[in-house]
């Protein structure tokens, strides 16, 4: 009997690292010169940060900061789905950033179907919030991984438990 290869595709990013970056982001902006006698929050909850700060300057220099500590450490910035900032009480303004994880139903069915046209001997199959990809041939799992990686989603992708 031919042995089976697989690989899990998922939308994740580590946590902790998140974590790290949020607090490095803190501290960055607690010493910076233009934020001195600023309100500048930012509160991280599990499915989302919220930046809260006087102006949409300030807003966007926070992004910048929180977007770079990020990046150092590893964290696709596709994790980040900033919502349109609002007004907060005492003239601050506040912008809610949703964190993106999983991959959403929709999206799974459209990877889905790419796979089986582009690569006729791959099973796929829809696992929850990630897909399991089957194959019999190293190879083909190796093309579907390029051809995954090739497309621009909103989303971004990892590939775990290669087998």
């Amino acid at each position: 009997m031919a042995q089976e290869y697989s690989f899990d595709v998922v939308s994740d990013f580590d946590h902790q690292e998140m974590v790290n970056a949020v607090d490095q982001t803190r501290r960055e902006i607690q010493t910076r010169y233009d934020f001195k006698g600023v309100t500048a929050e930012i509160t991280q909850e599990k499915e989302q940060l919220i930046l809260l700060t006087e102006g949409d300057m300030q807003l966007r220099a926070i992004l910048d900061v929180l977007q770079s500590k990020l990046h150092r450490r590893g964290i696709d910035l596709k994790v980040l789905d900033p919502q349109k900032a609002e007004p907060a009480a005492k003239g601050n303004v506040r912008q809610v950033i949703k964190l993106r994880r999983g991959i959403s139903e929709e999206l799974a069915r459209t990877l889905t179907k790419k796979i089986r046209s582009e690569h006729p001997k791959v099973q796929s199959r829809i696992q929850g919030d990630q897909l399991r990809v089957v194959s019999k041939d190293k190879d083909a799992l190796q093309g579907v991984i390029q051809a995954l990686r090739a497309m621009d989603l909103e989303v971004p992708l990892q590939f775990n438990n290669y087998r």
